[in-house]
């Protein structure tokens, strides 16, 4: 994405403390809990921990002092660049305990939700309009049915769910994985959003990877001050990938007790991303019972979400939704949950001619040489015993066997009739009962 594009879509910092959207109590007692919990005492070191401008701190620091809660440490405290230092007094140190015994959060300040609202509107998946080439090249070490593109452009660029189904083993989850490569773009992550006074922290090192900064000359962008508001993480598009331990309360809200915070469920730490739900019907939930709980996110781009207190509130859901199964979803969907998925498409095995092209290209890759007879055994003798059904995954598979072979028996790496027997016994399970 160019740089001016990056910055249509930067969250503006706040110029007065009104503008964080935070009541002057919240910040008040961010700062005395940041100042208790981190022992930083100067501005500067305050602002970096707040995620504020220095003259909002430098204001919150005046109040303080005004309430007797913070006191000066004189020019004798003052640190290597001649800042003054500040510390708690006894009254603050009072008040700092009591607002930690009612949330253990301090740091960075949260974004408020309307406000955080309008940042999602800005950064939408949905605002993005993926070529044919981008995606090609994001696939491009994938041997795909020649139409498979043509499908897979308009679902991903209309932000909405995909369903992909078909027999395993044939890269669903690459092809995910490719589409997630394909957008490749970067956007704002809030450290922390708050409703109703509770902080829900958001940003995630597992889910979000920070993004260099669209800035070509460092120098200017100190002279002009920071250009976006710190409270937020400039960062990849997240992707959240799930399998078979997703469950329901995993899109619930998690309160901590201890802290008394809540931190954002997977979706909506997957805002402005993709949600890729693999192997769906291997979860303990019912396939039906998962895609229920996500009815009204999908049709309606918006997700509700519950505080210990029981309210209920909504929070944005701009997620690209992308499921993934090895069932027919007649079989694990009704009619009307397969009608909200917008985008069906089927992924098949290779044919026979795309299966020798993958073969090739993982040999190659392995470095073991193809021999012309071993092939022909291979698809006249083996795979007649599986009604030539071919997958994505066997030629992968049945390479890494030999192999394996060839440096246990010494010998260089080869491929022979014999070593694909041996292959082939490991690709499958041996009929028949096992006597007790």
């Amino acid at each position: 994405m160019n740089m001016m594009a990056t910055n249509s879509i930067a969250p503006l910092p706040p110029r007065t403390l009104e503008e964080t959207g935070l009541k002057t109590v919240m910040l008040r007692d961010l700062l005395l809990k940041t100042m208790f919990r981190t022992n930083v005492g100067s501005a500067n070191g305050l602002s970096e921990q707040l995620c504020l401008p220095i003259t909002m701190v430098q204001e919150l620091i005046d109040i303080c002092r005004k309430q007797a809660l913070v006191e000066a440490m004189g020019t004798l405290h003052a640190n290597a660049s001649g800042e003054m230092n500040f510390q708690l007094s006894d009254t603050g140190k009072a008040r700092a305990l009591d607002a930690l015994s009612q949330s253990e959060y301090y740091g960075a300040a949260p974004v408020p939700l309307t406000i955080y609202q309008e940042q999602v509107k800005r950064q939408s998946i949905r605002n993005i309009q993926l070529t044919r080439q981008q995606l090609t090249g994001a696939m491009g070490h994938l041997v795909l049915p020649p139409d498979l593109i043509g499908q897979l452009g308009p679902a991903v660029s209309s932000g909405r769910s995909v369903l992909m189904y078909g027999p395993p083993g044939n890269g669903k989850s690459s092809i995910s994985n490719g589409i997630r490569d394909a957008i490749g773009d970067q956007i704002y992550i809030p450290r922390a959003i708050e409703y109703a006074g509770q902080v829900i922290t958001v940003f995630d090192p597992i889910v979000h990877t920070p993004a260099p900064l669209p800035q070509n000359d460092p120098s200017a962008l100190r002279k002009r001050g920071l250009q976006f508001d710190t409270r937020y993480v400039y960062c990849e598009r997240p992707t959240v990938i799930t399998g078979g331990e997703l469950s329901l309360d995993m899109l619930d809200l998690k309160y901590n007790a201890t802290a008394r915070t809540y931190t954002a469920p997977l979706q909506l730490k997957a805002s402005g991303g993709v949600f890729i739900v693999d192997d769906l019907g291997r979860q303990a939930e019912p396939p039906q019972k998962l895609v229920n709980r996500w009815i009204v996110p999908l049709e309606e781009n918006r997700d509700i979400l519950s505080l210990q207190s029981g309210e209920k509130f909504e929070v944005p859901f701009d997620t690209l939704v992308i499921f993934s199964t090895n069932f027919h979803p007649n079989e694990i969907f009704d009619k009307a949950a397969l009608r909200r998925i917008f985008f069906k498409i089927k992924i098949d095995g290779p044919s026979q001619s795309d299966f020798l092209k993958i073969f090739q290209l993982v040999a190659k890759k392995k470095k073991m040489p193809l021999d012309e007879k071993a092939l022909i055994h291979m698809l006249k003798v083996k795979y007649p015993t599986i009604e030539n059904i071919y997958a994505n995954y066997q030629p992968i598979f049945l390479i890494d066997q030999m192999i394996s072979i060839c440096e246990f028996e010494g010998i260089p790496y080869q491929m022979t009739p014999e070593l694909i027997d041996r292959a082939w016994d490991n690709m499958f399970v041996k009929e028949g009962a096992i006597v007790h």
